[in-house]
């Protein structure tokens, strides 16, 4: 078993293309009450898309959590504090708050307050804390071109759900989800 070390690392994939984005996402991270111990951002520069770009930005993480973000994604003061506190509470292995849209309207609203029901499962955004151990046995697929997260993302949660991990929910917004800044949903062939 892997040794990791205590705290939180904050994994990011960027594009060449959102150098502001990402420095958004840098200072809502820096503005944490609960000091991300690290920060690991891989960039696309071979158009791979979000997937691929995540999995080796995580390939870097030693600590004991991971959290997930993209670059045009805005972390309240309160989000890796509020997940952790959560996480120790409840025992969880995955754990995802809420979101305020910024220029749009939120595209699932039906799924807030949901949880995890592997049977029949429902989208939740990428913005998660997760415990490493469990993060470091799946790896995200490339993005598929029809924005169907049960291709993209859903692999990477069912294989860590297969492996034990359980998963937990907070409505509480925590997090401001950008479409008013050129949102590619991870999709190479969008920059």
């Amino acid at each position: 078993m892997n040794e990791y070390t205590p705290g939180i690392t904050v994994v990011i994939p960027s594009i060449p293309p959102r150098t502001r984005l990402l420095t958004r996402a840098l200072k809502s991270i820096a503005s944490q009450t609960e000091e991300a111990a690290g920060v690991s951002i891989a960039y696309d520069t071979q158009k791979q898309g979000a997937g691929p770009t995540r999995t080796r930005a995580l390939r870097g993480v030693t600590t004991e959590w991971t959290a997930f973000m993209d670059d045009d994604d805005e972390l309240l003061p309160n989000h890796l504090a509020l997940l952790f506190a959560a996480a120790k509470e409840t025992g969880a292995d995955v754990l995802w708050p809420w979101f305020k849209v910024i220029g749009g309207t939120d595209p699932f609203p039906h799924a807030r307050g949901a949880q995890l029901n592997p049977d029949n499962h429902h989208i939740f955004p990428i913005t998660t804390l997760v415990r490493t151990e469990y993060a470091h046995l799946a790896e995200f697929t490339p993005t598929d071109i029809s924005g169907d997260w049960t291709k993209d993302d859903w692999p990477f949660w069912r294989t860590i759900h297969e492996a034990g991990a359980t998963f937990h929910h907070i409505p509480d917004i925590t997090w401001h989800w950008h479409h008013d800044s050129g949102n590619t949903s991870g999709r190479p062939d969008r920059w």
